[in-house]
């Protein structure tokens, strides 16, 4: 199984920028937590990130056929994009939604989602520890699929 972990906007910049919202962990120390889980749970992962929408779609779509399953935080474009939001959509993927902070308890813009819809589930305000939950969530999302697909076996024979 692999799942793919895709970085928005800014992101780049955690354990510097508005601490008071993100906290001081640097991404590159969630991505080692991250990856401590996925190789405990016998999965590869791949970690992304771009400033760039664009290049978010790109690697979105390069997920299909590729990877089992998507964390992602679109991060700024989560409120914008309509590109990313049709990507998540095309590759069809469990997808799960990530936000450091709590965007319902920020600046009204912040609050307008455009992603959650074509997620499998959101994860907001549980700072880096949400990327934690994450994992866990997309790893029971797996054992979910595969106990179906055994299911589905057993009915056909």
């Amino acid at each position: 199984m692999k799942i793919v972990v895709i970085q928005g906007p800014n992101l780049n910049m955690l354990g510097t920028r508005e601490q008071q919202f993100y906290g001081p962990m640097k991404l590159e120390q969630i991505h080692a937590q991250m990856k401590d889980v996925a190789t405990q749970s016998g999965v590869e992962i791949e970690f992304f990130q771009s400033n760039l929408e664009g290049e978010l779609v790109d690697k979105i779509q390069e997920c299909y056929g590729e990877a089992d399953g998507i964390i992602i935080n679109p991060a700024a474009y989560t409120h914008t994009s309509i590109a990313i939001r049709d990507a998540l959509s095309a590759v069809s993927l469990p997808a799960i939604e990530v936000h450091i902070s709590n965007t319902y308890r920020r600046e009204e813009f912040r609050q307008k989602n455009l992603i959650a819809p074509v997620c499998t589930s959101s994860l907001v305000g549980f700072g880096p520890f949400g990327y934690h939950l994450a994992m866990v969530g997309m790893l029971q999302l797996f054992n979910e699929i595969k106990a179906m697909q055994e299911a589905q076996k057993t009915q056909q024979a």
